[in-house]
């Protein structure tokens, strides 16, 4: 309200004047939205697009949101000291970026009721706490199409970080897409226990190169996986962010994610009083899981079929995991007509038929 110096107050009520208490508009507190990230935002795979969604809402919203991040965090116990830190400073949306922040995330919000906490990937849910992944393997699935059509030697090789559902759903998808237009097809996949070490992405890559595979992707980080295809004279898809100006000739497209119309929704809905917790699973119908420019180089009647393939999933006529599908061990696993069921996708612990080898115990 308005103020008056005690003087003029005193000034005022011996004159008799009457004075209107007016009051002053304070403008509301922004909202502290906070990120907390796996590998730096400068390593051109998944923390970078997740950092171009943070950027995006800090341009929509302005100074209705103060935004915090913190890169370079393990899946160790520093996610939890990190994440509890966050809650202790007043942060009231927090996200967790990376499925080994799950545990630490849960704990947390157990001791922040108040706080809403989101986790990328994960399926544990509370009170205050959701999860959001995207269905990441349309995408895949249509990147397989590409490499089913282009290759020359049949074989595709695929670099892994962990053999956790995410990837292996993935994978799965990518060799199905493939599978899909050239039914020669088989997998090669090497794991490297690791989302981010240029290091090891390049050195499976370039063993993967040498077992035969003239197409490449990735469930990994870095552009490594790019560069050693640009190099080997072979092809390679991004992965989470648009790779091409890493390999401009090996790049044929690359399966990325908007995050920011998803963060969007949430800033909105905390602004609101709206927020809610739950499990969000977006694709490509809407917007989260989007597709870079076609390389110059692919075929039209292969870009034709991939527009095509792409419009079929967004009108769900096209089920990636629609049966008839058998294991690498030539077991039926969903029948002709019938689609593998979505808590069977999320849970996924099998490699479909044309993928070579076992899943690491």
């Amino acid at each position: 309200m308005l103020r008056l110096r005690p003087t003029l107050a005193a000034l005022a009520a011996g004159a008799g004047l009457m004075f209107a208490v007016l009051p002053v508009a304070q403008a509301a507190d922004p909202l502290k939205v906070a990120f907390v990230y796996l590998g730096p935002i400068g390593d051109g795979g998944w923390t970078f697009q997740h950092d171009q969604g943070r950027l995006a809402i800090e341009k929509e919203f302005g100074s209705k949101i103060k935004v915090t991040y913190v890169e370079n965090v393990p899946e160790t116990a520093d996610a939890e000291r990190v994440i509890r830190q966050l809650a202790v400073d007043g942060n009231q949306l927090i996200f967790t970026t990376s499925f080994g922040y799950m545990d630490a995330t849960a704990k947390v919000a157990k001791a922040f009721p108040k706080v809403h906490f989101e986790h990328a990937t994960g399926y544990k849910t509370g009170p205050n706490m959701a999860t959001y992944q995207t269905r990441f393997y349309e995408g895949a699935y249509l990147l397989g199409v590409v490499a089913g059509k282009m290759t020359k030697s049949n074989t595709l090789g695929f670099v892994g970080s962990f053999p956790i559902p995410e990837v292996v759903r993935n994978l799965n998808a990518y060799t199905l897409g493939a599978q899909s237009v050239n039914p020669k097809i088989k997998t090669k996949v090497i794991w490297v226990n690791t989302w981010y070490d240029p290091g090891k992405e390049r050195q499976a890559a370039e063993t993967l190169v040498a077992q035969g595979a003239d197409m490449l992707a990735q469930n990994t980080d870095s552009p490594a996986v790019v560069q050693v295809a640009q190099e080997k004279g072979v092809y390679a898809f991004g992965w989470d962010t648009d790779m091409a100006k890493y390999g401009p000739k090996a790049h044929l497209t690359a399966n990325t994610e908007n995050w920011g119309v998803y963060y969007s929704q949430e800033v909105k809905r905390e602004l609101a009083g709206t927020w809610k917790s739950g499990a969000t699973l977006w694709g490509i119908k809407e917007n989260l899981v989007t597709l870079s420019a076609l390389n110059p180089s692919v075929p039209a009647d292969v870009a034709k079929l991939f527009a095509e393939k792409k419009k079929a999933i967004v009108d769900g006529t096209l089920m990636p995991f629609g049966g008839p599908l058998k294991d690498n061990a030539g077991i039926t696993k969903v029948v002709a007509g019938s689609v593998l069921p979505i808590g069977e996708m999320m849970s996924f612990n099998w490699l479909v038929q044309g993928v070579e080898g076992s899943l690491p115990k």
